[in-house]
C-alpha cells in the first residue's frame, strides 16, 4: 500500500488507511486497532505522501525520510522510542537527516515520524519509495532499483 492512501487525522492518534470517500468526507480504518472512523471534510487531515521535512537546502518528502530510517535500522523498528527525551530524538534524527532545519522541525515532529514509521512497519507497509510517471527517480529510488 502506498503512502498516498495513509492519513494522519488531527486530534486522533496513529495513522489511518483511506477506505472510501463520501459526499461529506471519507471513511478511514485505524492502523492501530482496525476501527473505522468517518471524518468530515472540515477535519484537519494530512496524506503522508504530501508531507515533507524542512532541511537547510530544501524540503525532503516524508517517504524519503522513512526510507532513510529503514536503511539505518535494516528494515526493523527504530532503535529509539517516540517517547524518548527531546535530546535523544534530535540526535537520532540528525543521524537520519543531518541537514534538517532545527528551527522548523520540532521534537514533536520527530516523535510523530518515529511513531508513524513503527506503525507502518507493524502493518507491513515498507515500500516507501515509489516512482510516479513523469518523475525523475531520486538517488534513493535509483539505488533501490539496482538491488
Amino acid at each position: 500500500m502506498a503512502l498516498d492512501k495513509i492519513l494522519s487525522i488531527g486530534g486522533k492518534p496513529g495513522l489511518y488507511k483511506l477506505l472510501t470517500q463520501t459526499r461529506s468526507g471519507f471513511v478511514g480504518e485505524s492502523l492501530l486497532d482496525g476501527k473505522r472512523v468517518t471524518v468530515g471534510i472540515r477535519s484537519n487531515v494530512s496524506v503522508l505522501s504530501e508531507i515533507a521535512i524542512y532541511t537547510l537546502e530544501e524540503e525532503v518528502p516524508l517517504r524519503e525520510v522513512f526510507q532513510k530510517i529503514k536503511e539505518k535500522e535494516g528494515g526493523k523498528k527504530t532503535s529509539i522510542s517516540h517517547k524518548a527525551d527531546k535530546i535523544e530524538l534530535e540526535e537520532y534524527f540528525f543521524e537520519i537527516l543531518p541537514n534538517y532545519d532545527e528551527d522548523r522541525v520540532y521534537a514533536s515532529d520527530i516523535k510523530k515520524i518515529v511513531q508513524w514509521y513503527n506503525i507502518l512497519l507493524d502493518n507491513n507497509i515498507t515500500d516507501f519509495v515509489e516512482e510516479k510517471d513523469g518523475e525523475e527517480p531520486t538517488a534513493v529510488e535509483a539505488s533501490k532499483e539496482e538491488e
